[in-house]
């Protein structure tokens, strides 16, 4: 059945605006993709991509740059990405700048971040290789979460079998909850400690104030400290050495004339040595003795004789003259 004029417009407005949208959506894909601008390529050498695919975004300080246009293994620890970058960026990329993989979102496709370097440094160059960090992976989270996991499951029955002894009144701590006498010593003896603890308090606050009174002057140390005091010190001791040092001396004379005598120089020495010699010294001293007894007798008869009476009586008035002018002058 031949088609009329109006089914015709309407087909060739249907391919026209299918047309129409069709390039609209490859436009737009393509310049969300970095395929319509101009761009240059940027590489970076990976240890794992950890599912990196062609196509995804590469961001630059949060912005989308460019896509991943290429990934290719070089052997089994590196692999090579190659990146299309817009070539407004590359001025603010520096050398120093680092490659990461991380998602885009908790569950987003894979990207690759490049961070800023935080020293100066030279703007990278079309086909430069940059520097990566790699970064813990999900897996390697997940199996650091699973030892975690059973980690704490054997705590928690740890803490439970704990718990138990506890209750149980097993153990310090369970005797501790569930002796009453013995958490009456307890609190008796914490406050024995208290009290202890302020007598600590006060001694070390008197023993401070006797420190700060050891630099007032009235006290011992407070007068050793004066400079004057010190110096008569030093004097006496001064005077003490010289005293010392003569005492020495007349020690050392005296120690010579013990010698001296031991060894029966000096007189001394003959006196205490010689008997014969003592002897006639006491014979002597008894006749002197003797004869000044028989002098007094002679000096006696001799009073009494007239001869000499008259002298002795003038000798006794002079006397008692000499007495009475004392006694009238006293």
């Amino acid at each position: 059945m031949e088609k009329t004029t109006s089914q015709k417009l309407r087909l060739g407005l249907f391919v026209i605006i299918g047309l129409l949208l069709f390039i609209l959506a490859v436009y737009f894909i393509g310049d969300k993709q970095q395929m319509f601008g101009k761009t240059n390529k940027l590489s970076a050498v990976f240890n794992n991509v950890s599912g990196l695919q062609l196509g995804n975004n590469v961001r630059y300080s949060g912005i989308n740059v460019g896509t991943v246009r290429g990934i290719a293994m070089i052997n089994d620890t590196a692999i090579r990405v190659d990146m299309l970058i817009d070539k407004t960026i590359f001025p603010h990329i520096r050398k120093n700048a680092i490659a990461t993989i991380g998602s885009d979102g908790l569950v987003g496709n894979m990207i690759i971040n490049i961070i800023p370097g935080k020293e100066i440094a030279a703007s990278i160059l079309p086909g430069d290789e940059i520097r990566t960090l790699n970064r813990i992976r999900s897996d390697d989270m997940l199996n650091t979460l699973g030892k975690t996991n059973k980690n704490a499951a054997l705590l928690t029955a740890d803490l439970l079998k704990i718990t138990k002894e506890i209750n149980q009144g097993t153990g310090t701590v369970g005797l501790l909850i569930k002796d009453s006498m013995l958490a009456k010593d307890l609190k008796l003896t914490m406050l024995y400690l208290k009290i202890t603890g302020k007598g600590s308090s006060e001694s070390m606050i008197k023993l401070n104030r006797l420190i700060s009174s050891l630099e007032n002057k009235d006290n011992v140390i407070g007068v050793l400290k004066d400079t004057a005091v010190a110096n008569n010190l030093k004097a006496i001791v001064r005077n003490l050495k010289q005293t010392s040092t003569e005492i020495d001396k007349i020690i050392s004379r005296v120690d010579t004339t013990i010698v001296n005598i031991k060894d029966g120089k000096g007189a001394i020495n003959y006196l205490s040595n010689d008997p014969k010699l003592v002897h006639k010294i006491d014979s002597t001293m008894t006749n002197i003795n003797d004869a000044s007894f028989r002098l007094n007798e002679n000096l006696e008869a001799l009073k009494h004789n007239f001869l000499f009476r008259g002298y002795f009586r003038k000798q006794e008035k002079a006397k008692m003259k000499e007495r009475k002018k004392e006694e009238q002058q006293k």
